[in-house]
């Protein structure tokens, strides 16, 4: 005998296959921007490779991992800025085209707000300290603090 079931659980299911779909393109646009942020990237292009309108990523993104695109895309770039900087072979300007960004001012600033000091200061003080610290444990400890800058005396 063939069972039906109720036309809301119908719906619900479909609701969740596509919710989770969407998740899974989600975290593959969250992986092509951890893997490629030094590519020019924006929020239609990501969106084109999940199969969403622009607005429906950006809402989907927010929802599932608690920033814009944009913001975390940032916060990578940010992030590989700082161990850039730290080697101190290269200049803010070439460090600021390296990672993806084409604005040295909006680079700065950014920086400056998650980080607690420009690029130029971050750049000029020792890190001498982190030299004993494994790689792996550095980037746990000098990750950029999202909401809000970080002091420098976080750093290991």
């Amino acid at each position: 005998m063939l069972h039906h079931r109720p036309r809301e659980l119908c719906e619900t299911g479909q609701v969740r296959r596509q919710n989770l779909d969407d998740l899974v393109r989600l975290r593959r646009a969250r992986d092509r921007m951890d893997r490629d942020y030094g590519e020019p990237l924006d929020v239609t292009a990501l969106a084109r490779d999940a199969l969403m309108s622009p607005g429906h990523f950006s809402r989907s993104f927010r929802a599932a991992f608690g920033e814009s695109p944009y913001s975390y895309l940032m916060t990578r770039r940010i992030e590989r800025a700082k161990a850039l900087l730290r080697r101190g072979d290269l200049t803010v300007t070439e460090v600021c085209f390296a990672v993806g960004c084409t604005s040295l001012g909006s680079f700065s600033s950014r920086f400056t707000q998650l980080v607690g000091e420009s690029p130029s200061a971050y750049r000029a003080r020792s890190h001498d300290h982190g030299a004993a610290i494994p790689a792996c444990m550095a980037k746990i400890h000098t990750r950029p603090v999202r909401n809000g800058g970080a002091s420098p005396a976080t750093e290991p």
